[in-house]
């Protein structure tokens, strides 16, 4: 059995969100200062790193992350190779994919090579999904759905239909996974975000175990 730990490292000068607040980090206390311990004070929007959306980041009634259902964020899952997908991924290009018994999806994309690289700069191209794709999920009954870079929407959209599809029908959205590694094929999920009273979203650690 293998272990893939599909978390990027949280850390200075990653990757955010444009307009999300920028990671930040210092020691509130320090030994090398004269104090007991060091602590860490983190300040950091709730979709930094690997993490997870919860279906009140867009439905204003929606649930919050500490609500989502651990039997979903543990469980089979299946990895797709979409690295030749040129553009964002649409339904066509999940139709020739085998659905059989999945209800977990992690995408893996051209956009995995960013975290090999360690680039900090933000790229405004990278491949998202389509909102034909949303659908297409849904109608296979996908439960789980992860990305391999910081949001399943493409960047600039002035609507947010696949966000909107998926939370809306409480589907758990998993962004900036790092799946340069990790074939293609089915495995064990164990995706846990931080348990934060009714926030649309928290930080989370994933990995995949193989299943022999």
């Amino acid at each position: 059995m293998k272990i893939y730990d599909v978390s990027v490292l949280v850390c200075d000068g990653m990757p955010t969100w444009p307009g999300d607040p920028p990671l930040k980090m210092s020691l509130a206390s320090s030994i090398a200062r004269g104090d007991v311990a060091n602590v860490t004070h983190l300040d950091m929007g709730a979709h930094t790193g690997t993490h997870m959306d919860a279906p009140c980041h867009f439905e204003a009634n929606g649930i919050g992350i500490e609500q989502l259902s651990l039997e979903t964020l543990m469980g089979p899952c299946r990895v797709f190779d979409l690295t030749k997908v040129t553009g964002n991924i649409t339904a066509a290009a999940l139709e020739k994919c085998d659905w059989r018994g999945v209800t977990r999806a992690l995408f893996k994309t051209r956009n995995s090579r960013h975290w090999v690289k360690d680039e900090h700069e933000f790229d405004e191209e990278f491949t998202a999904l389509a909102a034909d794709s949303a659908a297409h999920l849904i109608e296979h009954g996908v439960e789980l759905v992860g990305v391999d870079y910081l949001s399943v929407e493409a960047f600039g959209s002035k609507k947010h239909p696949v966000h909107e599809i998926l939370l809306g029908m409480g589907v758990v959205i998993v962004e900036s996974l790092n799946l340069s590694e990790v074939p293609s094929g089915d495995y064990e999920l164990i995706a846990l975000p931080v348990k934060l009273k009714g926030a649309d979203g928290a930080p989370a650690r994933v990995v995949l175990r193989t299943l022999t």
